[in-house]
């Protein structure tokens, strides 16, 4: 994409959200996007966030969890009031969300998706989240990411 501007920084200038951008050079050699995110940042890697696209019971969904864990894939189905999850194939995540998988957003998915943000967003004034694209993420308020993608919040880490 041409520029900064992403569905999600679209969403948030539209919703009139404070956040604030932070880009870095990504490296495709990097073998974790959260992370690399983190490092190029100077952050601590619990509060940068990775957005993952499971399947609950056959239907996509998202779980929001620190860049430092696994999604609990049990936990999500709970909390979404499910039996089953797995992670969904790369493409059907890319496809819904219309994002690249490394740049997938929480915010402004092209399908609507349930979300689910760990518990641990909590702990933090504000959580960094990929804003879209590989190299760009957004910082923005644990409330205001729950508010906007119309969260559950759930212990959903492993």
């Amino acid at each position: 994409m041409a520029g900064r501007g992403t569905p999600a920084t679209a969403l948030l200038d539209k919703q009139r959200v404070a956040h604030t951008l932070h880009s870095y050079e990504h490296d495709p050699r990097h073998e974790s996007y959260g992370l690399e995110a983190a490092e190029a940042l100077g952050l601590v890697p619990g509060r940068v966030f990775k957005t993952l696209v499971a399947e609950v019971d056959g239907k996509l969904a998202v779980g929001v969890v620190p860049v430092t864990v696994q999604l609990d894939l049990k936990a999500l189905a709970a909390a979404l009031k499910g039996k089953k999850a797995k992670m969904a194939v790369v493409a059907d995540a890319e496809r819904a969300t219309g994002y690249v998988a490394g740049g997938i957003s929480p915010l402004g998915q092209k399908k609507r998706l349930p979300v689910v943000i760990d518990s641990s967003a909590s702990e933090f004034e504000t959580v960094f989240c990929s804003a879209g694209r590989r190299g760009l993420e957004v910082e923005i308020t644990p409330a205001d990411l729950v508010r906007l993608t119309n969260a559950v919040v759930a212990p959903i880490s492993a």
